[in-house]
């Protein structure tokens, strides 16, 4: 378990350098020239080269690039072109919202994924209807989804607020998230629900479950006994793919619903060419994705262990208390 723990470490190290490289590359082939985009195109030629020598854009390219990984790892992902504030700053105010944001629907992704897939393998009443309604809001864009659910429950029954983070009140932060982070949880519900749901069917008609259920165990009690724990590997997997992809694909949701996170952060500096910026945001998502994705393989690997990492025992030595043949 501890070689395999340690093999995992080093993979995410070396992806987070290949990513590191790949976000630096794409800064240096992008169209416009960050200085420019930092001075404004009044600048003077004279102005943007003295700007390109003090971001360091004339160095070689491996010293620029030990030189934005070296501040990346210390926090430092200089000044933002629109905010004119360290990016750092500006992240510190924006990482905590899309947290917020990202977890709320997470947890609401969770609840949806198990009464899809216990409502699925148990044959409960209704459980088409439901299954129908999350299927259609899953297949849905995101952008048609959040208008769809600002109409309805914002325009039309005035239940809850259409943007905004809220005034800082409990009751009224609650109320802000829980329509952009059920339009966020819609698909990975889905997606998680139908890996449980198969695991689930899958484990209902084992051996062990046939005789738990011999016994007079109602189903409600073999699921939570017998059948969860076979059956939440592949769905564990799923749930930390999907929450990745939650933090890299809540911009769409947190623009519609003037969400203050990430999200807004980076749609807002791209028209502006804020090179920092999105070079920073583009790197913390990307980090996140593959920490998250990390951190469920090892909980998969705890749940249910591959066979080489079972210890058997051998057994033990029978000695023979015959007496040796004359």
């Amino acid at each position: 378990m501890v070689s395999s723990v340690l093999r995992r470490i080093g993979s995410l190290v070396v992806v987070l350098l290949v990513l590191s490289v790949v976000v630096f590359l794409l800064q240096q082939v992008s169209p416009g020239d960050p200085a420019r985009a930092a001075l404004g195109a009044n600048a003077s030629r004279s102005a943007v080269d003295a700007e390109r020598q003090r971001l360091g854009l004339d160095d070689p390219l491996p010293v620029q690039f030990l030189r934005f990984v070296g501040g990346a790892l210390h926090g430092d992902f200089g000044t933002s072109f629109r905010t004119h504030r360290p990016v750092a700053t500006d992240l510190a105010s924006a990482v905590p919202a899309t947290v917020q944001l990202v977890l709320a629907a997470f947890a609401i992704a969770l609840v949806l994924a198990g009464l899809f897939a216990a409502s699925g393998a148990l044959r409960w009443p209704f459980s088409g209807v439901y299954r129908g309604v999350l299927l259609v809001g899953a297949t849905a864009p995101p952008f048609l989804l959040a208008l769809g659910g600002i109409i309805l429950f914002y325009a039309q029954l005035g239940w809850l607020p259409a943007s905004g983070q809220g005034d800082g009140g409990v009751g009224s932060e609650l109320s802000h998230l829980v329509l952009p982070a059920t339009v966020l949880a819609i698909a990975p519900a889905l997606a998680i629900g139908r890996i449980l749901r198969s695991g689930l069917e899958t484990t209902l008609v084992a051996d062990h479950v046939r005789t738990a259920r011999s016994k007079g165990l109602g189903e409600e009690t073999i699921l939570a006994r017998h059948v969860v724990r076979n059956a939440v590997g592949p769905a564990l997997a799923m749930s930390g793919l999907q929450l990745g992809f939650m933090f890299a694909g809540d911009v769409v949701v947190e623009q519609v619903f003037s969400w203050p996170g990430m999200g807004s952060y980076l749609a807002n500096s791209i028209p502006t060419s804020d090179y920092p910026a999105i070079a920073a945001v583009t790197l913390v998502l990307g980090a996140v994705y593959v920490v998250v994705n990390t951190v469920a393989d090892l909980l998969q690997t705890a749940a249910d262990p591959p066979s080489h990492l079972t210890l058997h025992h051998p057994a033990p030595l029978i000695r023979s208390t015959c007496a040796p043949p004359p």
